[in-house]
């Protein structure tokens, strides 16, 4: 079967694995929300790197999906360019909303769980002094249930609408001219640099944060996380990452 492949489709298998790890690179988005979501909500590296390979997949496959139909219909490269355009700018909104609800979520709580200090003078002449918060918590992150259990499916579907632009036109839709063989080898080959380079820039950044001190994260490490995710969809969206 692979003795047709000849150099041209051996050049879209290293095309698959180079754009693969530079589309992931230089796409903040890929990884960033899942190193804020981690540190944030104190998540294991285990969690953190399934929920990151989870997502990868979806993100891959949606266009797989996409390009796969467009390729068995028939279907213009140009309509299959422009409902991915679409789908990139429903990603990068849900990004923004999502963001942003969850730094709102992150300053309530963190003004909610301030702590602060009263001085108390006794009868006796002494001075007692205490601290407590506005909330009942403690002045360390300890998960919280009902957030933990919906952000890594919110980050899923955002995940699942965003599109990997270069797929189709440069990968997929050139493959399947050589052979369904070709097309399948081409598609895992980005798939499978794509969703590594995801894991292993997820895995650095959270061993090189974890040896940063960051004092003010304890309080303000859920708003940090907003806008992390609030910014990579703005990136996304109006500065065309």
């Amino acid at each position: 079967m692979f003795d047709v492949m000849s150099s041209s489709a051996t050049i879209l298998l290293a095309s698959a694995l180079s754009i693969g790890f530079l589309h992931t690179l230089l796409g903040p988005d890929h990884y960033l929300p899942f190193v804020a979501m981690a540190k944030a909500g104190a998540w294991s590296r285990r969690k953190a790197l399934v929920v990151t390979a989870l997502c990868g997949i979806g993100h891959v496959a949606g266009s797989v999906v996409l390009g796969m139909v467009g390729i068995l219909f028939g279907l213009s490269l140009s309509r299959l360019e422009a409902f991915e355009a679409s789908r990139g700018s429903w990603a990068a909104w849900a990004l923004i909303l999502f963001g942003l609800l969850y730094v709102a979520w992150g300053v309530r709580r963190a003004v909610k769980g301030h702590r602060h200090t009263h001085a108390h003078a006794h009868a006796d002449g002494t001075i007692h002094v205490h601290e407590h918060g506005h909330a009942k918590e403690h002045a360390h992150p300890h998960p919280v249930e009902g957030q933990q259990s919906i952000t890594p499916w919110v980050l899923f579907v955002v995940f699942l609408l965003g599109p990997c632009e270069a797929l189709i036109p440069l990968l997929m839709f050139p493959a399947a001219t050589e052979s369904w063989g070709t097309l399948f080898l081409v598609t895992g080959t980005f798939g499978m640099a794509t969703v590594t380079t995801m894991l292993l820039l997820v895995f650095v950044s959270l061993e090189g944060i974890q040896r940063i001190p960051l004092p003010a994260f304890h309080r303000w490490g859920h708003t940090m996380a907003g806008a992390t995710i609030l910014l990579c969809g703005v990136a996304i969206q109006f500065l065309g990452l």
